[in-house]
């Protein structure tokens, strides 16, 4: 029996379909990754379960650019440097800052600065209330002040009177000259402060929505690179 022919509108929409067939898309491939070995790479690949050599490979730059993308760091090529070391203290210390019990546990609440690993969080008895947070703290010479504190004075627009108008934004004194603050720019750039507390300009407004007059504010350890 002969098949019946098929009419022109069938024969136009079958090639039709033939021609819209489009072929599986394939991800495009991921961008090379060429930072070179960084300062910190040990540590950075030692947090991130990479074999611990101290030189950089094209895994390992993978891996340390997919972190820093993730935790937003000022970088994000592969490049262990100090603010990607930084992130991934942060991050280790997230689920439970106090582990060690440096930071007293009180009934009110605390601003516990940990000069070892430059951070800082809030608690209230053992809950953390805010960070942990990275910071930066007094240099060699211009160590910031360890033990209890009290904030005593608050100016959000705060400037320096002693470093040419330097802006201090979300200032918190504590003791002294010493002062919670937000740090405009780099973090890290030079060896530490003055004496206060620098944060990033948003985590000192996080922490100035939060605190008071007369909170507490307790500071222990010794900054890396200073002498005490």
């Amino acid at each position: 029996m002969r098949q019946p022919l098929l009419t022109g509108a069938l024969m136009a929409s079958a090639a039709a379909a033939v021609l819209c067939t489009v072929a599986p898309a394939t991800a495009a491939p991921a961008a090379a990754c060429e930072a070179p070995t960084g300062p910190y790479q040990r540590d950075v690949e030692r947090y991130l379960g990479r074999p611990v050599d101290g030189r950089q490979s094209e895994a390992d730059c993978r891996a340390i650019r997919a972190f820093q993308t993730t935790h937003r760091t000022t970088r994000q090529d592969g490049y262990a440097d100090l603010a990607t070391y930084r992130a991934t203290v942060v991050a280790q210390a997230q689920a439970d800052p106090n582990a060690a019990g440096h930071c007293p546990v009180r009934t009110y609440r605390v601003t516990c600065v940990d000069m070892d690993r430059q951070i800082l969080w809030v608690q209230t008895g053992d809950k953390v209330r805010f960070g942990p947070v990275a910071i930066r703290t007094g240099r060699d010479a211009q160590e910031t002040r360890p033990g209890w504190h009290t904030i005593y004075l608050r100016n959000r627009d705060q400037v320096s009177t002693l470093y040419d108008n330097a802006p201090m934004p979300y200032s918190q004194f504590f003791d002294g000259g010493q002062a919670l603050h937000g740090h405009p720019g780099d973090l890290y750039d030079g060896g530490g402060s003055a004496g206060c507390v620098n944060l990033s300009v948003a985590d000192a407004a996080a922490l100035w929505d939060l605190l008071d007059i007369d909170d507490s504010v307790y500071v222990w350890g010794t900054k890396p690179g200073t002498a005490s």
